[in-house]
């Protein structure tokens, strides 16, 4: 098999002939820009800047000699509109507080807070109120709530559909070649599809408008869907039917060349629980994703993902019922979600993205030796029958050793019977190891 029939295989509930791999495929499975620049130096790459994916996370897009280094099967394809509403475009190079020299955005033009951090404003435009700060020692950008209040007299849910709109000519060919770059790899190509992620944490501030109306206050908005389901309702509506417009001119320019599309990063888990009851989630999103995964299921070969961090096991059922065929990333350490609970209860109805390792304890503070261990044991459990994509449970954070993040690496291939390539899967070579 090559990389993109093995993660297609995956995503078939087919075993393939190894583990499929993902690291950088999209958004919450990369790592931050100062362990690329490590990679590279362990792999003796040549010396050059990393770009950023996102300048709120400083995560990386992997370049295409570094994703061949590693053996991952997966490549990113991405929209023009980035974190903060700044374009991924015109490219420079900024450094950051690490010195770090790092490709960013031509229109990220952050400003100083007087304090040793860096504020940063929507769509590059300083005369704005900044959206995001980083303050002193952090290496990334948190969201500023801006300070409106939201006219419970006269509410108006076109306010908070303000950031989506139909993709325009330019935003569809910038995604058409960001697909063509993917699809030349030979790996799978991953989209993240633009405006489907319905009323997140991330987004619901409004951090790349200029002047947001509407809900911006998180808490205000999670409580809404309780106080205000109505508006809510109308809000994803607007925001549905956009979607669809622009996932059908999307499968229009390029949907041949696309294999999986990532939906929804909308955290609906915590580390103990869940933000919202599965007769809320019911009621409330699974209407819209359905319709969204039931267009892209009868239009196009593509397979959707949900990413959602958190303990998620009672709302694993409303995702299956949503239409979504994977999810990610699969957030081991959290309450209730055991890898063989999780592969024994749910393992045919939803391909697990992610859960190869621990990104919140063992991957950042374990030992190379702990890290090849839980690898090993979670490709074991997760990977028969197929319906298993490897990656750990989160992005790779500034700060984790490099050992340990090509121990997770070489982890992968070792199961897989050697280095990327070498051998098809055998399983028995990884029971062995553990």
């Amino acid at each position: 098999m090559n990389a993109r029939e093995r993660v297609l295989a995956s995503l078939d509930h087919r075993q393939p002939d190894r583990i499929a791999f993902d690291l950088g495929g999209h958004g919450s499975t990369t790592l931050h820009v100062s362990c690329v620049q490590q990679l590279r130096e362990h792999y003796r790459l040549p010396d050059e800047p990393v770009t950023t994916l996102s300048v709120a996370f400083m995560i990386a897009i992997i370049p295409d000699d570094l994703a061949e280094r590693m053996g991952v099967d997966t490549a990113a394809a991405f929209p023009r509109g980035g974190a903060f509403g700044i374009p991924r475009e015109d490219y420079k190079l900024w450094t950051n507080p690490d010195g770090q020299q790092i490709r960013v955005p031509g229109a990220f033009n952050p400003t100083p807070d007087g304090e040793g951090g860096w504020f940063v404003h929507p769509q590059g435009d300083t005369s704005c109120p900044p959206s995001g700060h980083m303050p002193t020692r952090s290496p990334y950008f948190d969201n500023i709530e801006p300070k409106v209040e939201f006219d419970e007299d006269n509410p108006n849910p076109a306010d908070n559909v303000e950031e989506y709109s139909v993709l325009g000519e330019q935003d569809l060919q910038f995604i058409a070649r960001s697909v063509e770059a993917a699809y030349r790899t030979g790996r799978a190509v991953v989209l993240t599809a633009p405006g489907t992620v319905l009323g997140s944490a991330d987004g619901i501030t409004g951090t790349g408008l200029r002047h947001p109306k509407g809900i911006r206050r998180i808490e205000e908005w999670y409580m809404s869907p309780l106080i205000r389901p109505d508006y809510v309702r109308e809000v994803f509506d607007r925001q549905t039917d956009i979607a669809l417009i622009n996932l059908r001119n999307i499968n229009d320019a390029c949907g041949g060349k696309i294999d999986v599309v990532h939906v929804c990063s909308n955290d609906f888990g915590h580390q103990t629980g869940q933000f919202v009851r599965t007769t809320t989630f019911r009621k409330i999103w699974t209407p819209y994703y359905r319709k969204m995964n039931d267009w892209i299921h009868a239009n196009t070969k593509w397979k959707t993902l949900k990413h959602c961090c958190g303990a998620v096991v009672p709302l694993i059922p409303c995702f299956i019922e949503a239409g979504f065929d994977a999810l990610n990333p699969v957030q081991i350490s959290a309450a209730e979600m055991d890898p063989a609970r999780l592969k024994r209860e749910f393992g045919r109805d939803i391909v697990f993205w992610g859960g190869g390792v621990d990104a919140q304890k063992v991957l950042p503070f374990g030992s190379p030796d702990e890290v090849r261990r839980q690898v090993l044991e979670n490709c074991e459990i997760f990977g028969r029958d197929g319906g298993f994509v490897f990656c750990p449970t989160h992005n790779v954070q500034r700060g984790v050793p490099i050992e340990n993040i090509v121990a997770m690496i070489e982890a992968v291939h070792e199961f897989n019977g050697g280095r990327p390539g070498a051998l098809p899967l055998d399983p028995a070579k990884g029971r062995e190891a553990l």
